[in-house]
């Protein structure tokens, strides 16, 4: 009922009620005055326009959270936003992305907001322990089973994902890539004018890079913080192996073991070959030294693809790609995903904007500019370059593991921990120290208990 046909009515009541009065016998004393039914009008009135104002609000405009700023991230968020714009050309897309490595700053500023009460509708996380282990746990986002329901995503979606977005029965977000975070990144021509092979191993890659110390190029180009817990989880994969690394995870792995030592001071030896200055290098600054010339390889994940591609470089040419050393036939993963907040400001643009991100036109629009492959089974290969059809080949054939740094394997506080960890060890290179604070963290935070 509109607002104007409920004053109308109320008009009338009050009409009707004048005349009823007047053509009647007149009361032998005073009525006192009965004004609950139009009190009950008003209140009515007012109830629906708010109701119609909060509809109007919630269906106008959608915030997505996201720290896609640069380079093919932000380039592959425009091309799903123009998906979504053409599909919903009533709703506002408000664009809160935040800047900084690896969402480090955005997270921050989504814990502050979400601690105030004032979440955005929808945000970026990573599927796995990042997102059951903090938003699930804190209530703080919202069941899509319906959503999957009606739009057929459970048969579209690989089932080693959907456990990872679950929790007691419920699905939590819509995953729209899948990226290989375990990639060596290499410029050939460095590699052919010092006679190199692309190492497999990991003393293979030691020779390498001692070959190439004695050159003016850097072996290994590095940048700040969350980069070398990214290089940190890739070696310790390639030195432990894919199932004892994963048994770190789930407690069948010894933190405190000597494979584990060993893995360490392979790390630390990895450290040896890097830039002296990574600390103030963005993660696209140290990928740029290899495709410069300035540097041999790069540890990072494929999204690294994107922004080589962005600047205009050749695969195969400008640039190499491998697993890292050691972790051959093994496929580091990761998934980024999109939330439906609990409290959504604009729960049906919410709604909206997670349809197109888990549809097939969104995801294909998304993916091949991103530099990582559909989250759904049915994207045209055809529609992605050399690299990332390759990436689509292993991910189908290889050996799955779950990313440190890009929240699958661990949640925030577990994760947390390690980097505080691993920021003491590159200051001191105590690697005891290193492994008796990465155990602690398992007891603190992990399944060691």
């Amino acid at each position: 009922m509109s607002k104007k046909i409920l004053y109308s009515l109320l008009a009338m009541l009050i009409l009707t009620a004048f005349v009823l009065t007047a053509c009647g016998s007149a009361p032998a004393e005073p009525a006192a005055e009965d004004t609950t039914s139009e009190e009950a009008e008003v209140e009515e009135v007012e109830e629906v326009e708010e109701v119609e104002e909060a509809e109007e609000a919630d269906a106008s405009e959608v915030e997505v959270f996201s720290w896609w700023t640069g380079g093919g991230e932000a380039a592959g968020l425009e091309a799903m936003i123009e998906v979504f714009n053409a599909e919903y050309p009533d709703i506002e897309f408000i664009n809160a992305a935040v800047a900084g490595g690896a969402g480090t700053n955005a997270r921050a500023v989504l814990a502050t907001r979400l601690q105030a009460g004032d979440p955005p509708d929808s945000w970026q996380g990573h599927a796995g322990q990042e997102l059951i282990g903090t938003y699930v746990a804190g209530n703080q986002i919202q069941s899509l089973n319906e959503m999957y329901d009606a739009e057929g995503w459970i048969d579209v979606m690989p089932e080693t994902l959907i456990p990872l977005i679950s929790y007691e029965g419920d699905i939590y977000s819509v995953p729209v890539n899948i990226h290989r975070a375990n990639v060596i990144w290499y410029n050939p021509a460095i590699l052919e004018e010092n006679g190199l092979e692309v190492p497999t191993t990991m003393d293979e890659w030691f020779a390498a890079m001692d070959t190439l110390q004695a050159t003016e190029v850097i072996p290994l180009a590095l940048g700040e913080q969350w980069t070398q817990l990214h290089l940190f989880e890739t070696v310790l994969l390639g030195s432990l192996g894919s199932d004892a690394y994963d048994g770190l995870w789930d407690g069948s792995t010894d933190w405190s073991s000597p494979e584990v030592a060993a893995a360490i001071d392979d790390f630390a030896k990895v450290l040896t070959y890097t830039n002296s200055d990574s600390a103030s290098l963005s993660w696209q600054d140290a990928s740029q030294l290899v495709v410069n010339g300035d540097a041999a390889f790069n540890v990072m994940g494929d999204w690294a693809e994107g922004y080589f591609r962005e600047l205009g470089m050749v695969p195969n040419e400008d640039y190499g790609w491998a697993p890292v050393p050691g972790s051959v036939g093994v496929f580091q993963f990761l998934s980024d995903s999109f939330t439906l907040a609990a409290d959504a400001p604009h729960a049906e643009g919410a709604e909206a904007w997670l349809k197109t991100a888990g549809s097939k036109d969104g995801q294909e629009a998304f993916n091949p500019v991103k530099g990582s492959i559909c989250a759904r089974t049915d994207c045209d290969p055809e529609l992605f370059g050399v690299y990332l059809q390759s990436a689509m080949e292993d991910w189908g054939s290889n050996t799955v593991s779950g990313s440190l740094t890009h929240g699958v394997v661990a949640n925030d506080s577990w994760k947390s921990e390690i980097d505080t960890a691993l920021g003491l060890f590159l200051i001191d290179q105590d690697a005891e120290a290193f492994q008796t604070a990465l155990l602690d963290a398992c007891v603190s935070s992990g399944p060691c208990q």
